[in-house]
């Protein structure tokens, strides 16, 4: 998709894939600390109108400490961003922020061991939608 993101169209509404999406990243060990209704916010802030958005700011707390014990300063790079959107065809799309190529930029291997870990849990949750 992407050298940051990967992702897929499925079948179901926006509301079923941002349900569906929050229960699969629970089964894999994320909890939902963020959600932000980008359509929304452009609505109130600019009174854009534009198709249904929404990031979920995914953490796995386990994972994220991991991360954090070797490099504290990764938290500017985190949580994993879910994307929830509505493309030009409305069609629903969901797309993940690749950890190989976001924490990748610390260039440390244990860093890059916990970013496999994450990439991995996330194409399970891509591949249950």
């Amino acid at each position: 998709m992407s050298r940051y993101a990967f992702g897929k169209t499925v079948d179901m509404t926006f509301d079923q894939a941002c349900a569906r999406v929050t229960e699969a990243l629970g089964k894999e060990g994320f909890g939902v600390l963020t959600e932000i209704d980008v359509a929304a916010t452009l609505k109130k802030k600019l009174g854009k109108d534009m198709p249904p958005f929404r990031i979920l700011g995914a953490c796995n707390p386990g994972f994220a400490h991991q991360a954090i014990e070797a490099e504290p300063e990764i938290g500017t790079l985190l949580p994993c961003n879910v994307v929830v959107r509505m493309d030009a065809g409305g069609k629903t799309r969901v797309e993940f922020m690749d950890p190989h190529a976001v924490l990748g930029l610390v260039q440390r291997g244990e860093v890059e061991a916990v970013a496999a870990q994450v990439r991995e849990r996330l194409q399970r949750v891509m591949n249950a939608l």
